[in-house]
């Protein structure tokens, strides 16, 4: 039995539903975004898809107070994972980024880096934001883009981003960051960061809600590491930060000593 290596280096809070996580997402978002800015005058993050996040988005641009704080004219948008859809489809994670968040704010559209999720061959998409993102990053040959922050949820079979159980993506070649995946249990390519990238953020924050993720949750938090089975065991940041913002409902299964009280903030 391997040993999880993420234990050592996380933050695992707790809270009794949904709503004070998104608050706390918010006042973390706020916080990386301004410390960024003050360090070195931008903030570049990679959002996610899923219902968690999208309350967060809402929150930050509908809530006057976290809309006052956001340094909107200083950041720069990117997503970690899209489906292989058109920017309208129902199933977008752009278009949901956009209806909760982007077009309600003061972002210009240059801010916002989208992929390409309709094009044909999902590889093109892929390819494509990964040399959209080594224009912005100015990145050399075998350099990674480091995001001042990147935000994942996880899914029941204990997926994140489009890093699923058993597929290629769990092992890119080296010398690509942004790859397109086979997803046999949904029949569909989708296009991902891969795990060396979102490990070389500043601050990766997963999102995690609901009854059907605790018993994955619990595999990701407390089990052997085993990332071929699941993936979100993989995200460990070389030099940045790792926050687990978990409901109880999500988190019923998980063990006292591995989450603190959401509004303690002690560091485990």
């Amino acid at each position: 039995m391997m040993t999880n290596p993420t234990a050592a280096k996380r933050e695992v809070l707790l809270f009794p539903d949904a709503t004070p996580l998104t608050r706390r997402a918010a006042e973390e978002f706020v916080q990386a975004a301004t410390s960024s800015v003050a360090a070195t005058g931008s903030f570049t993050v990679a959002l996610s898809g899923g219902s968690t996040p999208k309350a967060l988005y809402s929150l930050l641009v509908d809530d006057a107070g976290f809309r006052s704080r956001v340094p909107w004219d200083m950041m720069h948008v990117f997503f970690g994972d899209e489906r292989h859809v058109p920017p309208g489809d129902k199933d977008s994670n752009f278009r949901m980024a956009k209806e909760a968040m982007l077009a309600k704010s003061p972002l210009k559209p240059e801010q916002v880096t989208r992929i390409k999720g309709e094009y044909p061959d999902a590889e093109k998409a892929a390819m494509e934001y990964e040399q959209e993102l080594r224009a912005y990053f100015k990145l050399q040959e075998g350099e990674l883009p480091r995001f001042d922050l990147v935000l994942l949820g996880m899914g029941e079979e204990g997926h994140t981003a489009s890093l699923f159980p058993g597929t290629k993506a769990l092992h890119p070649p080296s010398n690509r960051f942004m790859v397109s995946n086979w997803i046999g249990k949904l029949f569909t390519e989708r296009t991902t960061l891969t795990a060396p990238a979102i490990n070389n953020a500043n601050q990766v924050i997963f999102l995690v809600t609901r009854a059907d993720k605790a018993l994955a949750l619990k595999g990701v938090l407390e089990g052997p590491y085993e990332p071929e089975q699941l993936p979100s065991q993989l995200i460990q940041p070389t030099s940045g930060k790792l926050l687990w913002l978990i409901d109880k409902d999500a988190g019923n299964l998980l063990s006292p000593e591995i989450a603190v009280t959401g509004n303690v903030g002690a560091r485990l």
